[in-house]
């Protein structure tokens, strides 16, 4: 099973950028902090002694996102899935529904299926998946036969060969933007916008808002209006319970068109405090994919994680 290794370091790398305070007006929409917009709320918050170096240094630990999809593996849990396939004027030519659950017995976990429903090519003859995003997501989600022994302790990332490297390659674009990727033709240092040259590119923002119920910082990036046309991420939301530094929602979208392959994603996670654990409970995505060797893909899933047990 491809293994999610989802860190979190946008935030900490940013702010440490903005190490000294120095406020400027931009207009109605708020101050700048070297660089990052701030709402009242956080202008307030920063002369009245919010800990800037204290938050830098709480990211710089921090791996909650990440440890929240590992958890799923040391719990037990069912999950709606809803995955429709589009032709390319937008009629759905394959589509699949199902609950699984995922069942813990021994220090081993494994996935049993009900309500399936499937339509058009979802499956090759072998019952293989016959689309990449309906593979990708059997990885990320279900079990194939037993695994045993796991645990969610967040620890180094795992060095992937072959197949397996070009899945971690997609797998970080997808689920942890802004983070540098190899070996992609054509993004390369577009995708880093924490860094330069394409830092410079984006505006930052921080705030203060309600998430769910729970107290939130909300952290923004967007493209700079003159570099909309060009970049690979049109929008990042981090939610940050006020709380704990705890991650409680990400939403983003990201696109890019060459000659060799063009993609347009959107997706939005929602993340929530079960029994002490920070677990994913609905999971978003939009995307339409083409590689110049292949068929293009245009698929959407939603998945639903209820009725967690340890």
């Amino acid at each position: 099973m491809l293994k999610i290794q989802i860190k979190y370091g946008f935030l900490w790398a940013l702010l440490a950028f903005f190490a000294e305070t120095s406020f400027a007006q931009v207009g109605d929409s708020g101050k700048t902090y070297q660089g990052l917009i701030l709402d009242e709320v956080m202008v307030k918050a920063v002369q009245q002694g919010f800990d800037v170096k204290g938050f830098i240094a709480k990211m710089k630990q921090d791996t909650t996102y990440y440890k929240a999809f590992k958890t799923l593996r040391i719990l037990g849990f069912k999950m709606y899935n809803d995955m429709a396939i589009y032709d390319k004027k937008e009629a759905v030519k394959a589509s699949y529904t199902s609950i699984s659950e995922q069942l813990r017995k021994n220090n081993c976990r494994s996935t049993k299926f009900t309500n399936e429903k499937v339509s058009g090519d979802f499956y090759t003859r072998k019952k293989a998946y016959n689309y990449y995003t309906a593979r990708l997501y059997a990885h990320l989600f279900f079990t194939e036969g037993v695994q045993c022994n796991e645990s969610n302790i967040v620890g180094r990332q795992k060095s992937y060969q072959g197949s397996e490297k070009y899945e971690e390659q997609l797998r970080i674009l997808i689920f942890n933007p802004g983070q540098r990727i190899h070996g992609i033709p054509g993004i390369g240092e577009n995708v880093a916008i924490f860094e330069e040259p394409t830092f410079s590119k984006y505006e930052f923002r921080l705030s203060r808002t309600q998430h769910d119920g729970s107290d939130c910082y909300v952290f923004k990036a967007r493209p700079k209006e003159k570099f909309t046309d060009n970049m690979v991420i049109n929008r990042l939301n981090t939610y940050i319970r006020y709380s704990d530094f705890a991650i409680l929602a990400r939403d983003y979208a990201l696109s890019f068109k060459t000659l060799l392959y063009d993609f347009d994603v959107e997706m939005n996670v929602k993340l929530r405090t079960w029994d002490g654990l920070l677990v994913p409970y609905e999971i978003k995505y939009k995307g339409n994919w083409h590689v110049i060797t292949k068929s293009r893909e245009i698929a959407d899933f939603t998945a639903i994680f209820t009725d967690f047990t340890h």
